[in-house]
């Protein structure tokens, strides 16, 4: 199924972790949800909770390049919740696809981060979520990330940002 929700994810999102849990697509989208919380929230715990425990799960973005494991991608995001540079980023204009035990999220995230002079930098990034039912854990996860910047100004400054930590 194929489906174009009126659906964002973003600064607001709550923590849904129990709710992803639930083998139905309600419960994919509630780990999605609990990705922007962990994001916004700068939550490691949750954040790693968010990804399915497979040494092949894959992230595939502006600032870690392409990672597997959830280890690597937890440490990656670690380094962005202990940089100066504060994201903020909204998921929306959502195609949702959903086959068996598998959901796909495509979307932008619109937003900014804000760098190490204080200033706002808008952020345009072209991303795409893939969450599985894992039978074992009994919950929802991420398996599979990939999120490009068109802007290669917003590119050069956000990678400059997170590589300067805190």
């Amino acid at each position: 199924m194929i489906s174009h929700p009126d659906t964002e994810y973003g600064p607001g999102a709550r923590n849904q972790l129990a709710e992803a849990t639930s083998p139905d697509p309600s419960g994919a989208r509630a780990a999605l949800e609990s990705f922007y919380y962990a994001l916004h929230h700068r939550d490691p715990d949750v954040l790693r909770h968010v990804w399915v425990g497979d040494p092949l799960v894959q992230l595939n973005n502006p600032l870690g390049g392409m990672l597997r494991g959830a280890d690597d991608i937890a440490r990656l995001y670690e380094r962005i919740f202990n940089s100066p540079a504060h994201v903020e980023v909204t998921l929306g204009d959502i195609v949702e696809y959903q086959v068996a035990d598998m959901v796909v999220f495509a979307g932008r995230e619109t937003g900014q981060f804000t760098d190490l002079a204080g200033r706002g930098v808008p952020l345009r990034i072209r991303t795409t979520r893939v969450f599985i039912y894992d039978q074992g854990a009994g919950r929802w996860g991420q398996a599979h990330h990939h999120g490009s910047i068109d802007d290669p100004d917003a590119l050069r400054d956000y990678q400059q940002a997170v590589a300067t930590e805190g």
